[in-house]
């Protein structure tokens, strides 16, 4: 995502991704909702909601991997949460918050095979 003048706001880069996720509020076991990421990287994710999330809300994450044979859960930070289609459709921005080490090696190495020659 780039600021206006072209500067770049993101830390590690991304690869354009749809991967199913299910997520809820972290204080809250029930209500899980079904989404799918539009991009993905080892700092976080981009995905679709059906609700604005306030920033800083955390989220209890299930998602497969294409790389992994088994869903891993993971907890998710959102950074911003803007609306796309009234009422309807939110892009939510995820930062992920303490990935364990291999998982973060797998991501780095999943986006740079994704990368577009």
């Amino acid at each position: 995502m780039q600021e206006k003048g072209g500067r770049e706001r993101r830390r590690k880069p991304r690869a354009e991704a749809t991967i199913v996720v299910s997520y809820h509020l972290l204080e809250e076991d029930a209500n899980y909702d079904l989404s799918q990421t539009k991009n993905v990287s080892q700092g976080g994710m981009l995905l679709t909601t059906n609700r604005k999330f306030e920033n800083g809300v955390r989220l209890g994450m299930t998602i497969q991997f294409p790389f992994l044979n088994q869903k891993v859960q993971v907890v998710g930070e959102v950074v911003e949460s803007r609306e796309m289609i009234e009422g309807v459709i939110y892009e939510t921005r995820i930062m992920f918050y303490n990935l364990k080490s291999e998982l973060i090696k797998l991501l780095g190495d999943f986006v740079l095979k994704s990368e577009p020659k």
